[in-house]
C-alpha cells in the first residue's frame, strides 16, 4: 500500500489507530511495498476480500455464508480465527438491521467503485468492494464495509467515510450510503449520526499528518 493511493477503509483504520499502532501499520506497509517491488508481483491479495465476496453472494441468494466460510477456512487455515467471527457478525447485522423489515430489494451485482482525488495532497483514495442494493421504493443502499479488529470505527470516522463516499460517488445521495464496522456489529446511517460540515477539513488534515509520518518513516529506511 502506498499512502499516496490508498483504500478508504485502510485510511480510516490509520486515522483512528493509537500512535503506536499507527506507526506499526505504516512500517508494515512500507516493508510490504518494498517486498512487492523486489518480487515485481502482487503479495497475495486482500485477506478480507473472499469473505466479503461470499457475504455479497449470501445477500444475493447465490450461496450460504456459513457453509462458504467453512470452505474458505478449509482452504486456508489463516482464516480460521477471523472468518467465523466476521460471518457471525455480518449475519446478525443483516438479519437485525439491514433487511428493511423484509421489504423487497434487488441485489445489484456490479460493485460501485470510484477513485477520489485529494487535490490538496496530490493523492487518491480508492473506493472499492461496496455492496449495492436497490430498495422497493427505487432508492439505493451503497454499503461500505470496515473490517479491522482495531481500532473500532467511531462516529466521527463514519462521518469522514460518508464525506469521502459522497465526493467519490456524486450520483448517489448521502442518505444512500451505509458504513458497517463488521467486528463491532455497528451499522452507521447518515440520518442517525448527522454531518457536522467540517468533514472535508478533518479528512485532509488527518491524511496530511499521516502522509508526513509515512514519508519520514519511508525515508529513514
Amino acid at each position: 500500500m502506498s499512502l499516496e493511493k490508498v483504500n478508504l477503509r485502510k485510511l480510516l483504520q490509520l486515522f483512528f489507530a493509537s500512535d503506536r499502532k499507527q506507526q506499526s501499520l505504516l512500517l508494515a506497509d512500507i516493508r510490504n511495498d518494498r517486498a512487492k517491488e523486489d518480487r515485481n508481483r502482487d503479495s497475495g491479495g486482500d485477506f478480507y476480500g473472499p469473505f466479503w465476496s461470499d457475504a455479497k453472494d449470501h445477500v444475493a441468494g447465490r450461496s450460504n455464508l456459513v457453509k462458504q466460510t467453512k470452505v474458505r477456512v478449509a482452504a486456508n487455515k489463516t482464516r480460521a480465527r477471523l472468518y467465523p467471527i466476521l460471518t457471525k457478525c455480518f449475519l446478525e447485522m443483516w438479519n437485525e438491521k439491514m433487511r428493511w423489515r423484509n421489504e423487497p430489494f434487488e441485489f445489484v451485482p456490479q460493485s460501485v467503485k470510484a477513485q477520489l482525488p485529494i487535490k490538496e495532497l496530490g493523492t487518491i483514495v480508492k473506493i472499492e468492494n461496496t455492496a449495492s442494493l436497490k430498495i422497493w421504493d427505487g432508492t439505493h443502499r451503497i454499503i461500505y464495509p470496515y473490517f479491522s479488529e482495531t481500532p473500532a470505527l467511531p462516529e466521527v470516522g463514519a462521518r469522514l467515510g460518508f464525506w469521502a463516499l459522497k465526493e467519490a460517488l456524486p450520483d448517489y445521495r448521502t442518505e444512500d450510503f451505509r458504513i458497517i464496522d463488521m467486528q463491532r456489529r455497528a451499522y452507521f446511517r447518515p440520518a442517525e449520526i448527522g454531518m457536522n460540515g467540517d468533514e472535508q477539513q478533518q479528512f485532509v488534515q488527518r491524511y496530511d499528518t499521516l502522509l508526513k509520518m509515512w514519508r519520514k518513516l519511508r525515508d529513514e529506511r
